[in-house]
């Protein structure tokens, strides 16, 4: 076995050795804190309700990775192609995260109701903010040289930024979208948290192991199809 496979299984090994002892020294009740063992019986002995749950948490998570990153990336070509945008634009999202997403969710909930479109816009709100400033980073930061010259053949703004300023950008890109894929799954389950009828969010224990397992298959897979299709990433 490869070590690449080996680091992550012995590391798995060490938190579940943990997870057991604190659930032994501790001596919690078992709906506060249930042992690893108890844990696997949930989600053998529920596996179909768990995998029903599981596809409308997945349904939510991609969707809301998939608009919030082609929101935050719409609005961060926005910023970098209008100084006057940016200026006034800017400040108004930097405002708006501070408004914790927990506070928004409650209301989400009462004006989309207990459905997917709720936890959908959540995801997107969670990961709007992260993938624009990442997207906004590498834009602004195209290398001088690039542009100086690409300014020798007079490019027209809008062709500067497709041809030079986004190609410059693109290991920007990938670091947003990691950040979108690592932290998508919390938005969707913050709204499940809140109010729903289905969905990971809505169990508890055995479930937050099939999130675990999902945020990593996730994260790692889209590392993999950046580093394979995107250079200096």
């Amino acid at each position: 076995m490869k070590l690449s496979l080996l680091k992550p299984l012995f590391i798995g090994i060490i938190l579940l050795c943990l997870w057991q002892l604190i659930g032994v020294l501790g001596d919690f009740p078992h709906y506060i804190f249930p042992s690893p063992q108890s844990v696997w019986y949930q989600l053998v002995s529920h596996s179909e309700l768990l995998w029903q749950h599981t596809q409308t948490t997945l349904i939510e998570i991609c969707l809301g990775l998939l608009l919030g990153f082609l929101f935050g990336l719409s609005s961060a070509l926005l910023l970098s192609f209008s100084p006057k945008i940016s200026s006034l634009l800017l400040p108004i999202l930097v405002i708006s995260q501070a408004i914790p997403v927990f506070a928004i969710a409650p209301i989400l909930v009462l004006w989309l109701g207990y459905g997917m479109p709720s936890k959908i816009v959540m995801a997107i709100l969670i990961i709007y903010f992260p993938v624009t400033a990442a997207c906004y980073d590498g834009l602004r930061n195209t290398p001088q040289a690039w542009l100086d010259f690409a300014k020798t053949f007079k490019p027209s703004p809008l062709r500067l930024l497709l041809k030079v300023r986004l190609p410059a950008a693109l290991p920007a890109f990938a670091s947003g979208f990691r950040i979108a894929v690592s932290i998508a799954p919390i938005g969707a389950v913050i709204g499940e948290w809140v109010g729903s009828s289905e969905g990971l969010g809505y169990l508890m224990f055995a479930a937050l192991l099939i999130l675990v397992a999902i945020s990593l298959c996730l994260y790692f897979s889209i590392d993999w199809l950046l580093r394979r299709f995107i250079w200096l990433v």
